[in-house]
């Protein structure tokens, strides 16, 4: 197992909250039945409690696939077709989320210190579309789209457990513009004890939020991680990931080479 581990410093209660599933996964064979029937007020989060407080307001079910992101356009919102509307699950916030407010694309840079965090290059962008009764998607703009992750060590910045209180390097968030779109620099994510390699997002609008998290393909990440600054030991892979296995691989990022780093996209449809 990798050597860093947060164990010693949160409580379990906070391990909890980052294990545990929020919500119900729908089949594609639900899925593909739901906009059948033009259907898609679907159940928020599980009945069975929210982990400690996961959800700060009220959330809206997401669904969506990974793609490639539209270019950015001032026309109006054009309707996607409901194949690339698949209900995807919405996830645990887990215990390192921090409300920083910060309006950024580049999210390696800590303006604690200006410094930039080390590690491979990703250029993740997302593409919200709204659903609408009929079970066609429309871009959503406006949407408010956080994202943070640890570091090419296994550390969140401005956690107590990880020594970083203050610091706020890999967190920030986007608006989407007309067609729905926004995009972030970051790094690939590094590892730490007890979870597969992920990224957290949450979607607000309207008093309503979406929190989930992304994943990326073992394989792909032991190339990544062979190089500094990552740790190339021992890690937890997705298939001893509770969240990840919940998911059941559907969202896992499809990753390409972009430059000397690399690029990923993700759709996700919201009932907001």
């Amino acid at each position: 197992m990798d050597d860093h581990t947060k164990d010693d410093d949160l409580k379990d209660d906070d391990l909890k909250d980052d294990d545990q599933i929020v919500g119900r996964l729908l089949t594609r064979r639900e899925a593909l039945a739901l906009f059948a029937a033009g259907a898609v007020l679907l159940p928020a989060c599980g009945s069975d409690g929210d982990g400690g407080g996961a959800q700060q307001a009220t959330s809206s079910t997401g669904v969506g696939a990974p793609t490639t992101a539209p270019a950015a356009t001032t026309r109006a919102p054009a309707t996607v077709s409901p194949p690339a509307c698949v209900v995807k699950p919405e996830l645990t916030e887990g215990p390192f989320f921090v409300d920083e407010r910060l309006n950024r694309s580049d999210i390696r840079v800590d303006p604690s210190n200006n410094s930039t965090r080390p590690g491979a290059q990703l250029r993740l962008s997302f593409r919200v579309s709204r659903v609408g009764a009929g079970g066609q998607c429309t871009a959503l703009a406006g949407a408010m789209v956080d994202v943070w992750h640890c570091d090419a060590a296994g550390l969140y910045s401005d956690v107590s457990a990880d020594n970083t209180v203050g610091q706020k390097f890999l967190r920030g968030f986007q608006t989407t513009d007309a067609s729905g779109g926004c995009a972030f620099t970051t790094i690939y994510p590094g590892a730490y004890q007890g979870r597969s390699v992920h990224i957290h997002i949450k979607i607000r609008m309207d008093n309503r939020d979406f929190t989930s998290q992304l994943f990326f393909d073992d394989s792909f990440t032991s190339q990544v991680h062979a190089n500094a600054p990552y740790r190339s030991g021992s890690r937890t892979m997705n298939s001893a990931d509770g969240i990840f296995r919940q998911a059941n691989d559907q969202l896992t990022l499809e990753v390409t080479r972009d430059g000397s780093g690399f690029a990923a996209s993700f759709d996700i449809g919201m009932q907001f």
